[in-house]
């Protein structure tokens, strides 16, 4: 059971918030038919749901002791949404302040080790599009074909800037940015699984690059490299 969940092919997707892993990563599950993870909305999740159990988000067993009992499901392609116990919590985790409660829990290494292994189920055939900041030097680390996507902090920053906008959420840019900036020194210097590119990865620089030439690129990857093969 276990050789054939390992045969089942995944590309990891890491980098920085705001890189646009979230959209691409998305578009790759459909246009490959294959499962998608977003582990940066577990994290998310899991701190939502310890604010909602009264559980501090430093509390290091509290919250890991959460984690096995979570329902989660992801959209894939154009769709966005995540759903937490059948209810769509989209919404909830994509505000800037829930991608810093994240950063705080996914800090500590007892909810890192319990969501470990609920990252790995999502090993699925036909294949599986991970999405996060360790999947290739953790969780994946026999994908296939790794992928780590940046950009510059003001460009992330804009990125952010306009989807939140959209989305109806009154922000500040200088704020954003601070805390791009914040969250970045956070996850790199990190003890646990700090925010790194895989030594075997392929660096994409979407600064200067629309979603569509980043999915194209890797797309192009995985072809070329036969990590969409069983």
């Amino acid at each position: 059971m276990i050789e054939a969940t390992v045969a089942v092919p995944v590309l990891a997707i890491d980098g920085p918030g705001g890189a646009g892993k979230g959209t691409v990563s998305r578009l790759l599950a459909a246009a490959l038919g294959w499962h998608y993870l977003d582990s940066g909305a577990l994290y998310r999740i899991l701190a939502l749901a310890a604010t909602r159990h009264g559980v501090g988000l430093e509390d290091e067993a509290g919250v890991a002791a959460l984690a096995p009992g979570l329902d989660i499901r992801f959209g894939t392609g154009d769709d966005d949404s995540v759903w937490l116990d059948g209810e769509e919590v989209s919404a909830q985790i994509r505000h800037e302040s829930a991608g810093t409660m994240a950063s705080v829990v996914a800090a500590l290494p007892a909810v890192r080790q319990a969501l470990l292994l609920r990252q790995r189920a999502f090993r699925q055939a036909p294949g599986l599009v991970a999405d996060g900041r360790d999947m290739g030097t953790v969780v994946f680390t026999d994908a296939r074909q790794k992928v780590f996507l940046t950009a510059s902090a003001q460009e992330r920053a804009d990125r952010r800037y306009k989807q939140l906008i959209a989305k109806g959420i009154d922000v500040n840019i200088g704020d954003l940015l601070a805390d791009i900036n914040a969250r970045d020194a956070r996850d790199s210097n990190r003890a646990i699984a700090p925010l790194r590119p895989a030594e075997d990865a392929t660096v994409i620089d979407t600064t200067r690059l629309s979603i569509p030439e980043v999915v194209a690129q890797i797309l192009a990857l995985v072809t070329e490299n036969g990590a969409g093969v069983s």
